[in-house]
């Protein structure tokens, strides 16, 4: 049974950190692309960060330079970690997995098993 499980969500200031986890179970983790996506009330899901079976990663622009995603294959966990955090970062952040078809690895559309979600909020 395919499980995606996020932690690490919080309310933190301007300017803070946070690293959310996302551990999997069911499949490996390296053998999927697995990315961040996050949606915050009235607006639409957006990706903030991949990571391919190769290693190779992709941000949108608004968290390049803040974010980092990386994967622990010993412990078939994704993490993204978050820094100089702005209120524009809150939202829920969601773990997904998927093999990429349409070539766009930060498109909810390339996704097939998801999270439940942690929350962010980010004061100013």
């Amino acid at each position: 049974q395919v499980q995606l499980v996020e932690s690490g969500g919080g309310s933190v200031q301007s300017g803070g950190s946070l690293r959310l986890s996302c551990v999997v179970s069911g499949f490996i983790v390296s053998d999927e692309t697995m990315a961040w996506f996050r949606q915050a009330p009235g607006k639409e899901r957006e990706g903030v960060a991949a990571i391919d079976s190769t290693g190779f990663t992709s941000y949108a622009e608004r968290v390049k330079g803040r974010f980092t995603i990386s994967r622990d294959n010993a412990e078939n966990t994704v993490y993204l970690q978050m820094s100089s955090l702005k209120a524009e970062d809150s939202a829920m952040y969601y773990c997904a997995a998927g093999r990429i078809r349409f070539g766009d690895p930060l498109n909810p559309d390339e996704y097939n098993f998801w999270g439940q979600g942690t929350q962010v909020t980010v004061s100013s």
